[in-house]
This record gives C-alpha cells, structure tokens and sequence, in this order.
C-alpha cells in the first residue's frame, strides 16, 4: 500500500529549493508557488521526481528550476484553455504543455491563476 503523501514534508521541502535556489529562480518559484495558492487555496503541495508538484483531484503542475529558466510543467496542458497564450514550451506534445519563466520574464499573473484554475476543473470533472 502506498504511503499518503505529507504535505508539510512537502511544503518544507519545496522551502528548501527556494532557499537552495536563491536570486531570480528562487524568487520566481516562490512567486509561482504563492500563485497557485491564490488560485486554488485546497491545493495539496507534494514532492515528486525531486521536484515540487501542487495537485487537487489530479496533478494540476509541477515546478521545476534550471539554470535558465523556472518551468511549470501541466501534465493535461493540451487540453486546457489558454486564452493568453502562456504556454511557450512543450507546444508540440499530445497532453503535456509548460511555461518557461527566464530572469527578468514578467509573470502574466492572471493568465497563470486561470491556468491553475482551468486544471483544476478539468481533474474535478472526471
């Protein structure tokens, strides 16, 4: 039987990587990370593939750092509306979609919430 996730090891540890990362990246993910609270408050904050994952009814997305980039990765990104045209990386993909944030990239804040929020819906639905 699998072990339920803890999400205040979770959330700790997703605190780590923002310490660990620092400058841009670190405030960044944090950024995001406040986003996704502010657009779904039950968020369930989990750790997975050594990455930071927010899900509720599903994976809504995970948060991944890189040297150039802080990505968002939406595992049913493809089928999500994205009326602002966020979404500028894994284009190509059957299911997946991703948003690369680069240092000094702006945050289209409300494009990000409803795309948090799109997900949401479409794990509640099924």
């Amino acid at each position: 039987m699998a072990e339920k996730p803890d999400p205040a090891a979770a959330g700790a540890l997703i605190d780590a990587r923002i310490a660990n990362l620092g400058g841009w990246r670190g405030d960044t993910l944090a950024r995001l990370r406040a986003l996704i609270k502010q657009a779904d408050p039950d968020v369930v904050e989990e750790w997975k593939w050594d990455n930071p994952v927010w899900s509720h009814g599903g994976i809504i997305c995970t948060g991944e750092a890189y040297k150039a980039a802080v990505k968002t990765t939406f595992p049913k990104g493809a089928s999500l509306p994205d009326p602002k045209g966020i979404f500028n990386s894994s284009l190509t993909g059957g299911t997946r979609r991703a948003i690369d944030f680069r240092e000094g990239d702006p945050i289209d804040e409300e494009g990000f919430i409803a795309l948090i929020q799109a997900a949401l819906a479409a794990n509640l639905a099924k």
